[in-house]
């Protein structure tokens, strides 16, 4: 088995160096960050587990890992859907798509740990959600099978990824709200600021905000629940009470937020306005409909079994990045008529 120390002397570096770009941190040059993943598979090195030999005959099965906690099919229908769309797409070309949900100890333990990846049980991966870390994403590299991020990307290294235009769907429902509502005070309700979707969701929010000279209130909670959709906007109307608008960073927390402005006598849209993110199937049967962005999840995972198919076949080797449009669906949680 390989060891950190073994790739550091091998390469001339520090073994900081060699965990820095194992784990996408930033302080390593791109050269030695590719050097050090190629000579990680070369080696076969597994912070988990001895080294096994994954190239062997297909199974034709394409595993779909997504965090437990991001799968609550009755909850939140956002990733049942991508598997939905990338099943359909895959089984016409004889794939078969096996879920697997992570929990917390088995995301720590790696992908090595994994018995469906013990017992050789896939030909490519599809790693779904904002909350698979960097190393295990890295790790799967070493596995030497086609994997794919869905709704995730790595910051400092290159990996192939499928994201919807979180930017630009945010800052369309922001500027609605601000030119066709006329809203001012305009709060940003968001999850964790290490998830990419938050992140790039809230940088829309800010640039619409900026667009219109307004300034921009942001309240970051720790998940994106219907719960802390809740929590979230009692946070909100504590620190800015003249709130009229609120976004939010997915339609559940938006749900929430609904929810706990009827029991503080905000009537939406009355006296404040809702929007959210996703466009989930709960979305249109909120009280009232929510007004969201729109993502397009089927065509979400039709893109991403064609990308896969494309690397498992060898025809795209290069990193890349595929953004999926969005589209802003208007309902009357914003203020706008049902016939709109």
């Amino acid at each position: 088995m390989s060891t950190l120390q073994e790739i550091a002397d091998n390469l001339g570096v520090s073994v900081a160096t060699v965990s820095r770009a194992l784990n996408d941190k930033p302080g390593v040059s791109p050269e030695m960050r590719q050097k050090v993943l190629n000579l990680a598979r070369e080696m076969q090195y597994h912070p988990n587990l001895a080294a096994r030999n994954l190239s062997t005959a297909r199974t034709n099965t394409v595993l779909f890992i997504v965090h437990r906690r991001q799968f609550p099919a009755a909850m939140d229908p956002f990733y049942p859907y991508i598997m939905h769309g990338l099943e359909e797409r895959l089984s016409g070309e004889g794939y078969s798509v096996m879920l697997l949900t992570l929990s917390d100890d088995q995301i720590d333990a790696g992908p090595n740990a994994l018995p469906a990846l013990q017992e050789q049980r896939a030909d490519a991966l599809v790693l779904a959600g904002p909350d698979i870390p960097p190393g295990f994403i890295l790790a799967t590299i070493n596995l030497g099978l086609p994997t794919l991020l869905v709704d995730n990307t790595l910051r400092e290294t290159p990996f192939p990824t499928v994201l919807a235009d979180n930017e630009g769907g945010c800052r369309s429902a922001t500027k609605h709200l601000i030119e066709v509502h006329g809203h001012k005070n305009i709060t940003l309700l968001t999850g964790p600021t290490k998830w990419i979707s938050c992140e790039e969701r809230a940088n829309g929010y800010k640039s619409a905000m900026k667009s219109a000279g307004l300034k921009a209130h942001i309240v970051q909670i720790d998940d994106t629940t219907l719960n802390t959709g809740q929590v979230a906007l009692q946070t909100a109307l504590k620190e800015r009470p003249d709130t009229t608008a609120i976004v939010a960073s997915n339609d559940a927390m938006a749900i929430g937020a609904i929810r706990v402005a009827r029991h503080l006598n905000r009537e939406v849209p009355r006296d404040m306005a809702v929007v959210g993110f996703d466009n989930i199937s709960w979305a249109a049967y909120a009280d009232p409909p929510l007004t969201t962005v729109r993502v397009p999840t089927i065509e979400v995972g039709r893109l991403a079994a064609r990308l896969l198919l494309e690397r498992m076949g060898g025809t795209i080797t290069a990193p890349t990045r595929t953004t999926v449009s969005t589209k802003l669906v208007i309902r009357e949680s914003c203020g706008c008529p049902v016939n709109i």
